[in-house]
């Protein structure tokens, strides 16, 4: 199963920093995102977009993770020449993670 199965991601950016939120479709599957996205596994899915830290907030009133990257390869969206200066590939590359 990938967890674009169980959820959907939200992305933004701010220079060379992106948030990656993560929303289950069904509030009832939060605790298993809570079990299977620790930072490590995120860091290290992302590892190849992502050079810094990650950081997981935890959002249990509205049933979703928040993921704070620091260290965006390529910039942000006001230095950047990639073509996904704001991030939200990295939604996608997220969502594609095996759970």
């Amino acid at each position: 199963m990938r967890l674009h199965d169980l959820a959907h991601c939200r992305a933004g950016d701010k220079g060379t920093v992106a948030t990656l939120t993560v929303v289950p479709y069904d509030d009832a599957a939060y605790p298993e995102l809570v079990r299977s996205l620790s930072v490590e596994r995120v860091r290290a899915h992302l590892e190849p977009w992502v050079a810094g830290d990650v950081v997981r907030h935890e959002l249990p009133l509205v049933y979703a993770l928040q993921f704070v990257c620091s260290g965006v390869r390529g910039g942000g969206v006001t230095v950047s020449t990639a073509l996904d200066t704001h991030g939200k590939s990295l939604s996608s590359r997220l969502l594609a993670m095996e759970l």
